[in-house]
């Protein structure tokens, strides 16, 4: 097998080191094109120098926008601006003119605009990680209505070269009926539908044997759930994208984490604030996109990763992730008022030389108690736990104790705050 068998492109096996020239190339042009074409980013990056952001370091100082924001922007743009301020395409009557193929609607409500162009969405690389080909017949079981997810399936399978039947979700008899007169080659969707289509077959004796690829998003796509698959003649892989952002991530036949999409800049932060950990540590994802359209810089998604050492054994160069690890987006209420790991980052900022921090909260019901953790290389200054102490007091209105410990002693799961109460 030769390497135009295994990538998608030349881009995938590029030098690592001309991968990360050409993003931080184009970063500028980005943010001056963000700051130029939309009010959102006019007003978040005023009096940032476009030109100067041409560095991982330098685009760690500018503000994380996270989904809480763009949802209250839109929110307080609605009837006038749809999508917040946030795009630079729209339709007629908006502030800009034209571009929009498509706009979608996301639970929240959130707005999403597509964009003219193959492969907006940059899903095909994924696809054809996962085994997918030119002349494949592919059955689209995600959702077609409101959401993204449909289209974005499809237009990275017409970018391929496949041909699609646009199943979408529900209706599992018709579906059955279909992949058995059809015989598609592959099946994109979640992997829980899949599960459904196939156990209903083996009930019903439906062949779908031609069903021998899967590339699942939307859901936890685990071993086990690998090895039931496989078991059934069906490879199934997983891809990272989301509806503001399109694909982030994709798996490779090497099952060791997902390989990053070509074309988007990924950092993994300290959940609560925007400043970048260690390779390995886990942490919120956060993306900048270089889609014109969406202009999406530094976007906080909530979720969980970690870098992993090294590159995927299959010649991918890019560099990979471990995979969704859960939600940086936590809060615990603490005798009546929330309590967020924004705050718990805000008092650690008031002092130096800290590493992990973790916010304990323990006690029954009506008697909680809260325990700051922070990790401390070397002795502790006189006074830190009290002032730590002082600051968390400040900043959430409560009582807190600290205990500083050694480095490395918490868990490496990027939790800022562990509910560790008894609700029995």
């Amino acid at each position: 097998m030769t390497s135009q068998d295994i990538f998608f492109d030349v881009l995938e096996a590029r030098d690592p080191q001309l991968r990360e020239q050409a993003l931080l190339a184009a970063l500028p042009a980005q943010i001056a094109h963000a700051q130029a074409h939309t009010t959102a980013y006019a007003e978040l990056l005023a009096g940032v120098e476009a030109s100067a952001i041409n560095s991982r370091a330098a685009l760690a100082r500018l503000p994380v926008i996270r989904k809480s924001e763009l949802l209250a922007r839109q929110q307080a743009q609605r009837g006038q601006d749809p999508f917040g301020g946030f795009a630079a395409i729209g339709w007629s009557g908006l502030l800009r003119s034209g571009g929009a193929r498509r706009v979608f609607q996301s639970p929240g409500t959130i707005y999403e605009p597509e964009g003219e162009g193959p492969d907006y969405w940059r899903v095909a690389r994924a696809l054809y990680a996962a085994g997918m080909r030119a002349g494949d017949l592919l059955h689209n079981g995600f959702s077609y209505h409101l959401t993204p997810a449909g289209a974005m399936m499809e237009g990275g399978a017409r970018a391929l070269g496949c041909t699609v039947f646009p199943g979408g979700v529900g209706n599992t008899e018709l579906q059955l009926q279909a992949i058995a007169e059809l015989r598609p080659h592959g099946f994109v969707g979640t992997p829980s539908f899949l599960k459904i289509l196939l156990e209903k077959a083996a009930d019903t004796g439906v062949d779908v044997s031609s069903l021998h690829k899967a590339l699942f998003s939307g859901e936890a796509f685990t071993p086990s759930l690998r090895d039931w698959f496989a078991a059934r003649g069906v490879q199934g892989f997983q891809c990272y994208a989301t509806a503001d952002l399109g694909l982030i991530a994709y798996e490779t036949s090497a099952r060791e984490g997902l390989v990053l999409a070509e074309g988007v800049i990924v950092e993994i932060v300290r959940p609560g604030t925007g400043e970048p950990v260690p390779d390995g540590e886990v942490g919120e994802l956060v993306v900048t996109t270089l889609t014109p359209g969406y202009p999406l810089i530094r976007f906080g998604t909530g979720d969980l990763s970690a870098i992993l050492p090294g590159t995927c054994p299959t010649g991918r160069s890019n560099r990979r992730i471990r995979g969704w690890m859960g939600r940086a987006d936590q809060s615990a209420k603490v005798r009546g008022m929330f309590v967020h790991a924004g705050q718990v980052a805000e008092a650690l900022r008031r002092f130096t030389g800290l590493g992990r921090a973790r916010l304990v909260v323990e006690g029954e019901m009506a008697q909680d108690r809260m325990c700051l953790k922070v990790e401390l290389d070397g002795a502790a200054p006189e006074g830190l736990a009290e002032g730590l102490a002082q600051a968390m007091r400040d900043i959430t209105k409560l009582r807190c104790e600290v205990q500083l410990v050694l480095a490395g002693s918490l868990p490496n799961d990027g939790k800022v705050i562990e509910d560790a109460r008894s609700y029995q």
